[in-house]
């Protein structure tokens, strides 16, 4: 296949208007800095506001449109990583820039994790288990990737929401915690990926049920190796990586403006804080729950375990030791701690988890309960 060919292929029409949209805000926001100092006249903080969100949505769709493509061409779990890695840099780039904007926000870390947590683990999950079950029935899951999954989700959710209620400083680790906390996760994300790629990346697999003399069976279905499908496709990868990168700059650069003005607008409307994180990890998460939803409809239940649980572990054990290591360069404290309704919340969301995700098979009964913990959850925060 030739390079004009691929480019023509992977260049489209809307990936081009992306493009045009996301660098031409970064470049029109750039010559009206002026007009945007505080303080801003409403119609046109809302207006600005909704234009820059409105761009960074759409560019970030076409960042989960490449990484989508290239999971799709090297196949789980190395596809998936990528996809998931792609919405981490894009939070961890949103909350620095809250975290380093005007005014407070010493728990925006906190904040994003928690509504992660609960969109992904409730939301997200419980919306693709619900549809997939109503159009396949009962869905079948890889349970000993699922279970991986878990076992991380545990400690590092305890570890960074939970622990600093009870140790620490106002909520806050010390550096030494903070130190601790990153080594240990960092650690265990790296072991995760060691294995997720290597020896057990079966497990990580969609099953297929095969009925061999009468009798059901769940094999993982067999793919080239990763080696070859890169030294084959070569071309084609690197220029869906170019194309992700342009994609994901605008999002860099527009997140500072989206700060400061979010902040003078939630300030006006006196939003509960934790709306913020809230909001970051809907723009955050919005296309990969699209693609989830996708993969459930199409019957592919363990993708949509992948994408959620996978983008999750990604989420914790990449955003928080990144947050901690810029609040201990510029001195800004990170607040992990959660409060006592929030925590039962996350203990019964992980319970849920572990109790759906331990069934044979999953159900659409399993993404109603999912989805009622998460109305739940909505209470909550207003409350």
């Amino acid at each position: 296949m030739s390079q004009t060919h691929t480019n023509s292929r992977i260049l489209t029409p809307i990936a081009l208007v992306r493009l045009a949209l996301g660098w031409g805000a970064v470049v029109v926001l750039a010559l009206s800095g002026p007009l945007l100092e505080p303080p801003v006249a409403t119609p046109l903080l809302v207006s600005a506001l909704a234009v820059i969100i409105g761009v960074i949505v759409l560019c970030s769709f076409g960042v989960v449109k490449e990484a989508e493509q290239l999971a799709h061409r090297l196949g789980d779990p190395y596809g998936t990583l990528v996809l998931t890695l792609s919405i981490v840099l894009i939070e961890v780039v949103l909350i620095s820039a809250v975290l380093l904007g005007p005014g407070e926000h010493t728990t925006i870390a906190r904040d994003s994790v928690m509504a992660v947590s609960m969109i992904i683990l409730n939301a997200v999950v419980g919306t693709s288990l619900l549809v997939g079950g109503l159009r396949h029935g009962d869905l079948r899951i890889n349970r000993t990737g699922t279970s991986s999954y878990l076992a991380l989700l545990v400690p590092l959710l305890a570890v960074v929401l939970v622990l600093p209620v009870m140790i620490g400083q106002g909520g806050a680790y010390t550096g030494g915690q903070a130190i601790t906390v990153i080594v240990l996760t960092l650690a265990l994300y790296a072991f995760f990926l060691v294995r997720q790629m290597g020896v057990q990346a079966g497990d990580f697999r969609e099953v297929t049920v095969v009925p061999p003399s009468g009798a059901v069976g769940v094999t993982a279905t067999s793919r080239p190796a990763i080696r070859t499908v890169i030294a084959e496709h070569r071309s084609e990868i690197l220029a869906r990586v170019g194309l992700l990168v342009a994609t994901v700059l605008p999002i860099v650069l527009l997140s500072h403006d989206m700060s400061a003005l979010l902040d003078d607008g939630l300030g006006r409307t006196g939003a509960p804080v934790a709306l913020t994180g809230l909001l970051i990890a809907v723009i955050v998460f919005l296309p990969e729950s699209i693609t989830s939803v996708r993969a459930a409809l199409a019957g592919e239940a363990q993708r949509v375990v992948n994408l959620c649980h996978g983008a999750l572990v990604s989420t914790v054990g990449l955003t928080i030791p990144a947050v901690l290591v810029i609040g201990m360069l510029t001195g800004q404290q990170v607040v992990l701690a959660e409060s006592a309704a929030n925590l039962v919340m996350l203990g019964v969301t992980l319970l849920l988890s572990v109790t759906t995700l331990a069934a044979r098979q999953v159900t659409a009964l399993h993404g109603a309960a999912h989805l009622v913990v998460f109305a739940v959850y909505v209470l909550v925060l207003f409350s």
